[in-house]
């Protein structure tokens, strides 16, 4: 099973890193569109929609996605604005609610919702961070990776403090722990290299906060649904969410935070 998960995602690497510095905007749009369906098609599994409701949510999605990209492209950052600013109010303050209470949503508004409200900003925040700069994507999610598998290691070898066991039981404070002493190394390294302040490494820590958050949402919802992963697309990892679960929440989050200048100056001022 290791070797699997490992080659799928040397696999999935090689592909991304390719793509993410050489596609044209208009295709790596499109890539990042198809994630977010594949994405949106594993949560409605999840959410146990019919097949019918399944094929319109997803499909409503990848046609609002030609549309913006193919016919309306100024309406981009528009998307990314208004996109990446609900992800953040979801983030810090609903998810949290909902990991406190949690609570078994049933209602297939809401389920729809928050599935549009997880995958979609992940997607825009792609989108919007390679524009910004190649190399930043990059740093972000293999600061992500590191934290994911330092997690892994660490709680495996000395985890006893569970973290949320009703959510996910695997998960623990030293795992957590491992997580941010990994992303630390990383960050310094990130900062010796670049010349990036030290304050480069508290960006991480936030980072790896919310992508531990991201990863223990999709965990509730698979509880809920009774499923062990999101699908079985990917070889060891099992689904696309499974693989992107803390992204969605770190990604967005990061993408608000570089531009939370530029949030303050229109909620302010209009």
């Amino acid at each position: 099973m290791l070797k699997t998960r490992v080659i799928t995602a040397i696999v999935l690497a090689a592909i991304f890193i390719c793509a993410i510095f050489y596609l044209p905007p208009l295709f790596w749009n499109l890539l990042v569109l198809t994630v977010v369906c594949l994405g949106a098609w594993e949560w409605s599994d999840l959410a146990k929609f019919s097949k019918s409701l399944k094929i319109s949510y997803v499909g409503t999605i990848a046609l609002s996605g030609l549309f913006l990209f193919l016919v309306y492209p100024q309406g981009i950052n528009i998307a990314i604005f208004f996109g990446v600013l609900a992800a953040a109010a979801f983030w810090i303050l609903v998810a949290p609610w909902l990991l406190y209470t949690k609570r078994h949503i049933a209602n297939h508004i809401v389920l729809a919702l928050l599935g549009l409200l997880i995958v979609i900003p992940f997607g825009l925040a792609m989108i919007a961070l390679r524009e910004i700069g190649p190399w930043l994507l990059i740093v972000l999610i293999l600061a992500v990776s590191i934290a994911d598998s330092a997690a892994y290691f660490a709680g495996k070898n000395f985890g006893k403090r569970k973290l949320a066991p009703n959510i996910s039981p695997g998960k623990t404070w030293e795992g957590v722990l491992g997580a941010l002493v990994a992303v630390s190394i990383y960050g310094l390294l990130i900062c010796q290299i670049t010349h990036q302040s030290l304050w480069f490494v508290l960006v991480l820590w936030i980072l790896t906060f919310f992508s531990v958050e991201g990863d223990l949402i999709e965990s509730l919802f698979k509880r809920q649904a009774g499923v062990k992963d999101s699908g079985s697309l990917l070889p060891g990892h099992g689904g696309v969410l499974d693989r992107i679960d803390a992204l969605t929440a770190g990604l967005p989050l990061m993408t608000f935070l570089i531009s939370l200048p530029m949030y303050l100056v229109v909620l302010t001022h209009g």
